[in-house]
């Protein structure tokens, strides 16, 4: 991502990309300028030039946007984000060979997409231009879980690299297991090294890393906990060390965890929350090693798809996909609570990234 010193250079302030779902009435990828003392999004521009764009991801220097397509017949594509206003496409689409490609990462001079619907993650390289190849491996996960409606097969959540850049890790709410990966860059094929296997019926959707790098939090959507695990990047294997709860205790209805962060410091975690429609706070120990539920407080809207931390750590911005808004907070550096600050208009908003 291109750090706020370089958009201070350009002479133009911090960028947000807002995803939604366009099938939903989203307006496709919005980019808004970032006021740096408030943290106020003001929207530049959009483009509904790919259907459903649910997942975006920044390359390395902010000059190109990639997003997904999450539809029956999955794509990727890249956008040129160097203008003022809306992205423009670098390229076609490529079809992933996945049906509902719901996250993607880069890793190694590749793009990788997460694809729920198939239950597998795909290869895509990255050209010098940062235009993409046509898919060069799709590896299918394999299993289920015991929710019949949820679990009956595969589906893929999440893909990232860990840390180092060493591994990429494949997150599977249908199998309850995270799969580590070794990405081999020359050929962009992706086997699996190992897989680690979480409580049946947690359908565990994302994680996220500490930034020490010794412990991973691995987030249920089906069960509302965080799972605490150890990382060894050396040996390439996750452990799980127990669970902390994301909602507090005598809840009423049904919460569907989204999106799990942690604080640069790594002092708290922050766990969206749908149904309750909620922002869970949890304190970490020193090492990491151990999350505790805090409190929570409103999300600012409903059904919170997304949730991100700001470059400068202070402000986490919401992606609330029934309300149609964007909302952020200001959060407490001493307690990790967050308060709301504002929010903007986003129809089906699906998630933020920051450029």
């Amino acid at each position: 991502m291109s750090s706020s010193n370089e958009a201070e250079r350009s002479g133009r302030s911090g960028r947000a990309f807002i995803g939604s779902f366009t099938s939903a009435g989203g307006r496709g990828i919005v980019a808004a300028a970032v006021d740096p003392e408030t943290g106020a999004l003001t929207v530049l521009g959009a483009t509904d030039a790919v259907s459903d764009p649910s997942f975006l991801a920044l390359a390395p220097g902010g000059t190109v946007l990639y997003a997904v397509s999450e539809t029956d017949d999955g794509a990727a594509a890249a956008f040129d984000v160097t203008g003022d206003g809306a992205p423009v496409p670098a390229g076609r689409p490529v079809l992933v060979g996945g049906a509902a490609p719901t996250h993607l990462a880069l890793a190694d001079g590749h793009l990788l997409t997460a694809n729920y619907g198939s239950g597998s993650v795909t290869v895509l390289p990255v050209g010098a231009d940062g235009a993409l190849e046509a898919a060069t491996a799709v590896l299918h996960h394999r299993g289920n879980g015991p929710h019949e409606d949820r679990q009956a097969g595969p589906h893929a959540h999440q893909v990232l690299p860990d840390p180092t850049g060493r591994w990429v890790l494949s997150v599977d709410l249908g199998t309850d297991s995270v799969r580590v990966c070794e990405l081999a860059a020359t050929t962009g094929t992706l086997r699996v090294h190992t897989e680690t296997a979480l409580r049946p019926g947690s359908g565990p959707r994302h994680l996220a890393f500490h930034p020490a790098g010794g412990h991973a939090y691995v987030l249920g959507e089906l069960e509302p906990a965080v799972t605490v695990c150890r990382w060894d990047a050396e040996s390439g294997v996750l452990v799980p060390l127990g669970e902390a709860p994301v909602v507090a205790p005598g809840t009423e209805g049904t919460t569907y965890p989204s999106e799990v962060v942690v604080a640069r410091d790594g002092r708290f975690l922050w766990v969206a929350g749908r149904g309750s429609d909620s922002i869970a706070v949890l304190a970490l120990d020193a090492s990491g090693a151990k999350a505790e539920f805090v409190t929570t407080v409103e999300c600012g809207g409903r059904w919170p798809r997304d949730l991100a931390l700001d470059p400068s750590g202070r402000r986490l911005y919401v992606a609330n996909g029934r309300s149609g808004d964007v909302t952020w907070f200001d959060i407490d550096q001493e307690t990790g609570i967050p308060r709301r600050a504002g929010s903007i208009e986003a129809p089906a908003a699906s998630c933020v990234v920051f450029g």
